[in-house]
């Protein structure tokens, strides 16, 4: 029984509140912190630093964020991308003036400045809702990015028009610009996903959470019981635009290195709501789960892809026999749509791979990039239907069914 919980007793409401209430979600986290800060940095490689782990941490914190917005206080939100623009942006303009800032410090102030424009923004959300304040926020996207094109000030004159980032140090070390190394930019990234998961955390589990949660559910009866909705609403643009905006600083800073207006558009927006809704709305985890998913997949599959030809290689062994015991294990997990569905979606994906590295059939780049747009948009549409809450339920009933097994109830 990995999940036993016999013997675990709780004997105080502080106990019974806690944030790890099995002594196995504790070991859990300990050991992810343990890959996360110490076994990755030393065995991790130049590709899968900038391919993998930082966009994986620097999206996921872009979605929770959104999550903030969307999945805790109700409210539809487009303009993700520009909101992130702000930040990044703001960022630069700091930088740039004053040289000897900390560079933490700046990534860390710039989300003020997204905070700022996202409650100008949010302050419609007083009177309207839903598709009306999604339309709202949108126009707030089309507008930042016009304005990051036409200002030219934002870019200090550039004839390029875009931002580029200048080499920046801490304590003799270069920790952004094309002197930095990957690994520096990764504990950067990582130090400030921390910090700011810490924190959305205890505001999510706190009054200002429940505030969130009763306005979200039902704004009319929370009202009645006495919460400040408009303090409710724009503490919820605040916050979640001021870690959108952090997370477009390190979108240009610690990964991208430069950015063009165009790169803060509404794909980017879309990108960052698909793992939102992917992960689970209202979750914190989820938005690691559903960065995993979206960054991760294209990746992988550009690696599968690769493998030999002629012969089912190592890495394709493995990456058959990980399906066929994925789809046997979500089967057994679940045993109604969900885990059928998955199941079948595995055995497809296990057959036609198995099949194309037989026949020497090699998959195209562009090819794999519409194969990936297919299997986001196939997610997309079976989380919404059959599991709505996303990647983060499937943890949950994954951990009760682990918690009562070898029991079937």
């Amino acid at each position: 029984m990995l999940y036993r919980t016999a013997g675990q007793f709780k004997t105080s409401y502080v106990a019974d509140q806690a944030l790890f209430p099995v002594r196995q979600d504790a070991i859990l986290l300990m050991v992810i912190v343990i890959f996360g800060w110490v076994i990755f940095p030393l065995t991790a490689s130049e590709f899968t630093f900038q391919t993998l782990l930082i966009p994986i941490l620097i999206y996921a914190l872009a979605a929770m964020g959104l999550n903030i917005l969307t999945g805790f206080a109700g409210q539809l939100s487009l303009g993700t991308g520009a909101f992130m623009g702000v930040g990044a942006y703001a960022c630069y303009k700091m930088v740039t003036l004053f040289p000897w800032m900390n560079p933490i410090i700046a990534i860390l102030l710039s989300g003020v400045f997204s905070a700022g424009i996202g409650v100008a923004f949010g302050i419609p959300s007083l009177r309207i809702k839903g598709f009306y304040l999604a339309i709202a926020t949108l126009a707030a996207q089309f507008f930042l990015v016009w304005l990051f094109e036409k200002w030219s000030w934002l870019y200090n004159y550039n004839a390029s028009g875009a931002i580029q980032v200048p080499n920046l140090e801490m304590f003799g070390v270069f920790v952004s610009g094309p002197q930095a190394a990957s690994v520096t930019e990764y504990y950067i990234v990582l130090f400030v996903v921390t910090l700011l998961t810490l924190l959305c955390i205890n505001l999510t589990r706190g009054n200002l959470g429940r505030t969130w949660k009763a306005t979200r559910d039902m704004d009319i009866a929370a009202e009645l019981i006495g919460i400040n909705l408009m303090k409710s609403k724009l503490t919820a643009f605040a916050v979640s635009s001021y870690v959108v905006g952090v997370a477009g600083a390190l979108y240009v800073f610690m990964w991208k290195g430069a950015a063009e207006p165009n790169v803060f558009d509404i794909p980017l927006s879309f990108q960052v709501l698909f793992i939102a809704i992917i992960g689970g709305l209202g979750s914190i985890m989820g938005n690691y789960l559903g960065a995993i998913l979206i960054v991760g997949l294209p990746v992988v599959l550009n690696v599968v892809a690769g493998t030999q030809v002629f012969q089912i290689s190592t890495g394709a062994a493995l990456f058959l026999v990980a399906l066929v015991v994925g789809a046997t294990f979500l089967f057994w997990v679940a045993r109604n749509l969900w885990g059928v569905g998955a199941a079948l979606g595995f055995g497809i994906v296990t057959l036609v791979y198995g099949y194309a590295q037989l026949s020497g059939f090699r998959i195209e780049s562009a090819l794999i990039e519409h194969i990936n747009v297919m299997i986001v948009g196939a997610l997309i549409i079976f989380f919404l239907i059959i599991e709505p809450h996303g990647l983060n339920q499937l943890w949950r009933l994954i951990r009760e069914k682990l918690i009562i097994w070898p029991f079937p109830h």
